[in-house]
């Protein structure tokens, strides 16, 4: 637990590091192609299911309903000018650096849910996941992302509370950097 939290914070730093230029010129896209805020901030379930602020930098507009994106009848519709493209490269998803910094988060966890995400919570929870910090990737991630139903995110879930260690969360790390840069599992 304490060589995870170092490396957590050490990695944060390194990122903040290579990543802070880049995120200015997000932020600064961001505001020039649409109306609202930079970051999106959306109340996740954390570990023991405590809730917690997790920030993007907004993709939707302002006016998007408060769901999980799959369950937009049409999500597309609520993209932003460059949303597409900061989701396909998960690049909105560098200002979690905060909640990994803060401790609300690691690199390597389940991905947070949704606070109206009953059926993953209550899942997780009843299979012992709920324990988890939530992360920036995980093994469902890197496994389906977008494309997995809850039994199946939940699973994958439960294999990685069943395996995690060390190396299997830096494996995480490396399939994570291909995908990412694949642009795969991303449906919006």
């Amino acid at each position: 637990m304490l060589v995870k939290r170092t490396c957590d914070i050490a990695g944060v730093l390194l990122a903040l590091i290579v990543f802070a230029v880049p995120m200015a010129v997000i932020a600064l896209c961001v505001r020039a192609t649409s109306h609202g805020p930079t970051l999106y901030w959306s109340q996740r379930v954390g570990r023991g299911n405590r809730l917690f602020l997790m920030p993007k930098f907004r993709t939707m507009r302002t006016d998007t309903p408060e769901v999980a994106t799959h369950l937009l009848e049409d999500a597309s519709r609520y993209l932003t000018p460059i949303g597409s493209f900061l989701r396909k490269t998960s690049l909105d998803e560098l200002p979690q650096l905060w909640c990994i910094l803060k401790g609300d988060m690691s690199f390597v966890g389940p991905r947070p849910a949704l606070f109206n995400q009953d059926d993953l919570v209550r899942a997780r929870t009843v299979h012992g996941v709920h324990l988890l910090l939530p992360g920036l990737t995980g093994w469902a991630q890197v496994n389906g992302r977008d494309d997995l139903a809850v039994p199946d995110k939940v699973a994958l879930d439960v294999e990685y509370l069943k395996r995690q260690n060390f190396l299997f969360d830096l494996h995480i790390l490396g399939v994570t950097a291909l995908k990412v840069v694949g642009g795969t599992g991303v449906r919006h």
